[in-house]
């Protein structure tokens, strides 16, 4: 769950520490959150979730960003096994099908076995890209999710200790 201090910072402790303790606080410290005004209480509430949600887009953001990067490799991938399957089948075909048709006297032969070799080769680089873009996982911040479910639940624990 993260943690929104005074000085802006997040950490994983579960409290908020405002400079008055938060969940795991003394005594003293829930007394001191007692005596203050429930506008003061209302201030500090709007700047840490403020805070907050602004580091949750931030993590939002790096994430998205490391995994754009991720399915961007497997994207080339993909796009140079297209360019391959289709740049190379106009130049380098007719060489390969007039050397194999001098070989096997046979035009259609010829032309079929280029046409599997480049079947073949643009299989490989598909299933590469194909496996790039599976390593790179849901398109979803899953970092900032998991933290945002911490944060609804601690939020849950203080409502509940706070109408006590």
């Amino acid at each position: 769950m993260a943690d929104v201090g005074t000085s802006g910072s997040v950490g994983n402790s579960g409290a908020t520490s405002a400079g008055t303790g938060g969940v795991g606080g003394s005594v003293h410290d829930q007394q001191d959150l007692r005596e203050r005004s429930i506008a003061d209480l209302l201030k500090q509430l709007s700047q840490e979730t403020s805070t907050l949600v602004k580091q949750e887009l931030d993590l939002a953001k790096a994430e998205m960003t490391e995994k754009g990067k991720q399915a961007g490799v497997g994207a080339g991938f993909l796009g140079g096994g297209a360019l391959l399957g289709l740049g190379a089948f106009g130049a380098f075909t007719a060489f390969l099908i007039a050397l194999i048709q001098t070989a096997v006297n046979h035009t259609w032969l010829a032309a079929l076995i280029v046409a599997a070799l480049y079947g073949a080769i643009a299989a490989f680089l598909a299933l590469r890209g194909k496996d790039k873009l599976q390593e790179a996982g849901p398109p979803a911040p899953e970092q900032t999710v998991e933290t945002l479910k911490e944060d609804v639940e601690w939020a849950k624990t203080q409502t509940r200790s706070g109408a006590r």
